[in-house]
């Protein structure tokens, strides 16, 4: 492995099927005022708010509530939540929903004490917090993002067209997260399996980097294989728990910075993938999942030996007999078939993208510098016209 590097992850976990009754471990550890962040109403269908709010009550908690957080956090939705905390002097942020109220909670709690725009701070500055953060903790109900167990808090400014990602230090990860895989059984199956393609992509973007014998890579290879079995078992049988707690235990270990150790990591499908969103407000997992294989395939020839390798460890292509550039082809052909297995949209003019939105699209699109191949601005049009 290269380079010198720190772990540190001080986000506590509680797994299983019993694991929310840990909320009473940690509640008396915070003040009374708590806000409760939720999304769209599913909580109360399928009575997790109600199990939450009863231990809440239980350890003498004044609960204060914002909901309705979309599955792209919008900043205005951020401003909403920063003044209802404001007002009610809130203690702790509990985010109880899937990836998004967890980014939405974390964002929320730097920028409740912040005297800045916490948009230009923190997004277009891509400033760290200098003020008080407000502590937060999660119950996870839809895997995917690993958000559980990180810094990221990803904000969309739709006048801007601009969806943008901070991954915050380790002041702003949640202090503890719960994970019951049951409360992802109920899962609609487009969002069960859009968490699931972001869950691989995590694990791509990290693991499409460097040339070195690198341990993070082992480790990513294990991962994805675990996900491509557990996930053909949860196509077919959406309430298999040992194949939904499996992958629920992968979408946090996709992202918790684990195997980004020794990495310099890509990250561009991401960031394609999010100007479709900031354009279109298509779920994630799905803008990934559209964009991708164009992406990986235009970039195939400056990191050829990752995706043989890609190819052979992951996918069991057979190399005998061919070129490694067939052998690489191979590996993305076989991650497509299991792609359109799981039924993800593979192209983005089914999101709603027009040719019209190709210009600014690429202008939306953040460029970074830490994977096989700097892309130029006619680069990435390519790429999304590729993706259409």
């Amino acid at each position: 492995m290269l380079g010198n590097f720190e772990f540190c992850n001080p986000t506590k976990l509680y797994f299983g099927d019993e694991s929310l009754k840990y909320l009473n471990t940690e509640l008396p550890k915070y003040g009374s005022r708590i806000l409760l962040i939720y999304g769209g109403g599913s909580i109360k269908k399928n009575g997790i708010y109600d199990e939450v709010i009863t231990i809440l009550k239980d350890n003498n908690k004044d609960v204060f509530e914002v909901s309705g957080v979309m599955p792209n956090p919008t900043i205005d939705k951020l401003y909403e939540g920063v003044q209802i905390a404001r007002d009610n002097q809130i203690d702790f942020i509990l985010a109880v929903g899937g990836g998004s109220v967890c980014d939405y909670a974390k964002a929320v709690s730097v920028s409740i004490h912040c005297d800045e725009d916490p948009w230009d701070k923190y997004y277009l500055r891509m400033e760290e917090p200098t003020c008080q953060i407000v502590p937060v903790g999660c119950v996870l109900t839809m895997v995917g993002t690993g958000s559980e167990m990180n810094g990221g808090a990803v904000i969309t400014n739709p006048k801007q067209k601009l969806k943008i990602g901070h991954v915050f230090g380790d002041n702003v990860m949640p202090k503890f997260s719960i994970l019951n895989p049951k409360y992802t059984l109920t899962l609609p199956h487009y969002q069960m399996i859009a968490g699931f393609y972001d869950i691989m992509n995590h694990i791509c973007e990290q693991y499409f980097s460097g040339d070195d014998d690198n341990t993070s890579d082992y480790i990513s290879e294990g991962l994805m294989k675990s996900l491509i079995h557990s996930s053909r078992i949860a196509i077919k049988d959406p309430q298999n728990y040992e194949a939904r707690s499996n992958i629920m235990w992968i979408a946090t270990w996709a992202l918790n910075t684990l195997v980004a150790k020794g990495k310099s990591t890509d990250w561009m499908v991401h960031m394609l993938g999010q100007a479709v969103g900031a354009y279109t407000d298509a779920t994630h997992g799905m803008t990934l999942a559209a964009v991708s294989l164009p992406y990986y395939r235009y970039i195939i020839p400056y990191g050829l030996d990752k995706f043989v390798r890609f190819a052979t460890n992951v996918w069991n292509v057979n190399p005998e007999g061919k070129s490694k550039e067939d052998i690489a082809k191979a590996g993305l052909d076989a991650m497509e078939e299991w792609m359109k297995e799981l039924g993800l949209v593979m192209n983005i003019t089914d999101l709603g993208v027009t040719e019209d939105m190709l210009e600014g699209l690429a202008r939306s699109t953040i460029v970074l510098e830490g994977g096989y191949k700097v892309l130029n601005h006619d680069e990435i049009i390519q790429i999304f016209k590729e993706s259409m």
